[in-house]
């Protein structure tokens, strides 16, 4: 009986103290007796213990939900900071980064509040990551702890690529023949779009799978018919999107629906939660953000379309800003988008491939991309216009969306409309796959780059960044400096021509 009371006190200080306690899995060791080593790299401070059944445990001290907000803001940077260095593989990486993070070893938030907030990225346009992240840190300590995770989140993969795209224009003198160095690189990026296309359209319905290939189809045809403008795509992707989301939207109405639409979640109490008191942001101005950013959508569109203002910055921002603002889908769903608009008016289509290898290569979201793109056109300067612009809209709707968001999750009708949205998105992906396959597959040795990284990616699980190098090294193997191996053109619309 004794052993009993004293398990209860143990469990009462523990929660008095709230300190949260889990196994350490993460590779970090403490040293006995050394307090310097007691702390995990981004600081935070840990204890030693054991487990009912003998194990040794860490603990991490959590900073309370109610704390001082400089103590939330401080725990926002010791959180992120570090992630934006490892944050590799793509957005279901991040989701499962993010939510061991900030579910399982810092109790922020729970299952259910972690993947409303999932849902609220997945129903808007941009990265769906990054606004994980902008709204997870938003819920935490108010706007500017969502800016700083944003900030912290991105700096890493957006400066790397910034100076990339800048030495790439410098000492590139041939774009269309690239040094041997980086010619496996484009190959090995399309493969990891492959695997990204794959795992989002395995978890489709039959319903879905109608969808994403109506959007597939279209974005091929429009890509490659001399008929039909490139410039089409401004308006034909986002109708794609709509179509998409009105079919669910009628499906749902049926007596016997082909799809699953489930029931809505719980939510939150946006008048009670304290969660939801933390973000900060009253349901006004939300919907005055909403506003905001439909408005530098019109006036910037207006501005460069009738040529009342002949700036090239204002022209890249205004370029990226529409392309963010009708992105359903995450990362991969803008590559055709942005290869319509940036090929060849901004670069030629080795250095987008070329830059589309770094990018995956990178941790943190692909949009990151936009970076590379400005500044192989206008240098520093390009890329801050291309990266503010391609991030605007989806950074300024997640600030305006979340205070609404306990309402719209009710709503059976949203999450239908949102069913159709993302299944038409991943067929962009599909999409994608083919007209960047039929534009980086140019020679035999491309064709083996690309089998070699796509077994490495998606068969042994190899890390993207690994992927990206493996891929450019056989690459320049196979070039014409090394070994001078498959370098045979490949396809007609690269010379070939059977016997």
């Amino acid at each position: 009986m004794a052993t009993d009371d004293e398990k209860m006190i143990e469990e009462e200080k523990q929660e008095e103290s709230l300190v949260q306690t889990e196994e350490v899995t993460s590779g970090v060791e403490v040293a006995e007796g050394n307090d310097d080593n007691d702390k995990l790299p981004n600081g935070d401070e840990i204890e030693d213990g054991e487990n009912e059944d003998g194990k040794k445990k860490k603990t991490i001290m959590k900073v309370p939900a109610d704390a001082p907000w400089k103590d939330r803001m401080w725990e926002v940077f010791t959180t992120f900071w570090p992630l934006g260095f490892v944050a590799f593989g793509g957005p279901q990486a991040h989701v499962a980064i993010l939510r061991d993070h900030l579910v399982v070893q810092r109790d922020w938030l729970d299952e259910e509040q972690f993947t409303e907030l999932f849902a609220i990225g997945q129903g808007l346009p941009g990265p769906t990551s990054t606004q994980l992240v902008i709204s997870t840190a938003l819920a935490r300590a108010g706007p500017l702890g969502g800016l700083m995770a944003f900030i912290l989140w991105n700096f890493p993969g957006m400066i790397v690529l910034t100076v990339c795209g800048v030495l790439l224009d410098t000492f590139v003198a041939d774009p269309e023949n690239p040094p041997f160095w980086l010619i496996g690189l484009g190959p090995a990026a399309i493969s990891l779009v492959f695997k990204a296309f794959y795992g989002f359209a395995v978890k489709l319905d039959a319903l879905g799978v109608c969808l994403a290939l109506f959007s597939c189809l279209a974005a091929i045809l429009l890509d490659n018919d001399e008929n039909i403008s490139s410039s089409s795509s401004q308006w034909v992707f986002p109708t794609c999107l709509i179509i998409g989301a009105i079919v669910t939207f009628i499906d749902s109405k049926r007596k016997n629906p082909w799809s699953d639409y489930g029931s809505p979640g719980k939510g939150w109490d946006s008048e009670s939660d304290e969660t939801m008191k933390r973000i900060g942001i009253p349901m006004w101005v939300g919907a005055l953000i909403i506003v905001v950013w439909a408005a530098v959508m019109g006036v910037t569109t207006a501005l460069t379309r009738r040529g009342t203002v002949n700036n090239v910055y204002l022209e890249i921002f205004s370029i990226m800003y529409r392309i963010g603002s009708i992105i359903f889908g995450g990362g991969q769903v803008v590559l055709p988008m942005l290869q319509e608009e940036v090929v060849p008016s901004w670069m030629t289509n080795e250095q987008f491939l070329q830059g589309l290898g770094l990018a995956q290569s990178m941790p943190g979201p692909l949009f990151n991309f936009s970076a590379y793109l400005g500044a192989v056109y206008k240098g520093v300067p390009g890329a801050l216009m291309a990266f503010i612009g391609l991030f605007g809209p989806g950074v300024i709707l997640i600030f305006g969306i979340v205070p609404f968001w306990a309402r719209l999750r009710h709503n059976q009708n949203f999450k239908a409309l949102l069913k159709g949205l993302n299944s038409t998105a991943i067929g962009l992906v599909g999409a994608a796959c083919v007209i960047l396959w039929e534009s980086a597959i140019r020679t035999s040795a491309d064709a083996m780059v690309f089998s070699f990284a796509i077994t490495l990616a998606v068969y042994f699980g190899v890390m993207a960044p690994l992927v990206v190098l493996g891929g450019g090294v056989l690459g320049a193997i196979f070039s014409e400096e090394a070994l001078n191996l498959g370098q045979q053109p490949y396809c007609v619309a690269a010379g070939y021509a059977p016997l």
